[in-house]
């Protein structure tokens, strides 16, 4: 898949902004519009000093909660033990797609975690990597309900993701320079 192959809306967003604010304010509403999500947030997260926030945030009603950071803050030394996806993460593993908390498997997933933390029924947890190093994770998810990720999602995901990893990189750089 190439640029090309993504939602017009989504490649329209790559092309059009070139910094991290604007490109990641633009980019949340269209993803979940075409995702037909509830939520969708972007925590970016600093490898060399175990800080990270979710700096952006979408939610399609008021209803839905919003998870966001004003600040930087560190990991609790827990965290991976309590979630299986962050620790996956972590490890520069491949973006995972949930259908339904509910039922996913233990290994992959702390329903009792998620429930508490996120709510959320279904969710994309995509890791934003560069050299085996995490440095965010877009997550949209939905609420209520399962939800299939089809093929054309998921590799739209992972095109998506190749291509804001620059910006994302660059974001978390300026914040500690």
């Amino acid at each position: 898949m190439n640029q090309q192959e993504l939602p017009a809306a989504i490649a329209n967003i790559i092309e059009s902004y070139q910094v991290p604010d604007t490109l990641f304010t633009a980019l949340l509403p269209a993803l979940g519009e075409f995702l037909h999500c509830d939520r969708c947030f972007l925590y970016l997260h600093n490898p060399k000093t175990n800080l990270g926030r979710v700096a952006f945030c979408w939610v399609r009603t008021p209803d839905i909660p919003t998870v966001y950071n004003e600040n930087w803050q560190a990991q609790p030394p827990s965290l991976p033990d309590e979630d299986p996806m962050f620790a996956a993460a972590l490890r520069a593993e491949p973006s995972i797609f949930i259908e339904d908390v509910e039922t996913a498997d233990s290994q992959i997933l702390n329903r009792q975690f998620e429930q508490e933390n996120f709510g959320h029924r279904a969710l994309i947890h995509a890791h934003i990597r560069q050299d085996n190093q995490l440095w965010g994770i877009l997550q949209p998810c939905v609420f209520g309900h399962p939800r299939i990720w089809t093929e054309y999602e998921r590799e739209v995901i992972n095109n998506l993701v190749q291509k804001i990893t620059p910006f994302a990189v660059y974001y978390i750089k300026s914040a500690f320079d």
